[in-house]
């Protein structure tokens, strides 16, 4: 009981971040994402183009 009642005393401690800055951080995660996917995506099919050629 004694761990129970510790992390209830650590979540009332916890500062939770607003709208604004969840939607901020949100949406730096869904950009990078995007971001990496297309630069991966760019790499892949250079490799690929490459490959292809030496053939």
């Amino acid at each position: 009981m004694k761990f129970i009642k510790s992390v209830i005393q650590e979540m009332h401690e916890v500062t939770w971040p607003n709208a604004r800055q969840l939607r901020k951080d949100s949406s730096s995660v869904i950009g990078l994402s995007v971001f990496f996917v297309a630069f991966f995506a760019l790499v892949d099919w250079l490799i690929q183009l490459l490959l292809s050629s030496l053939k």
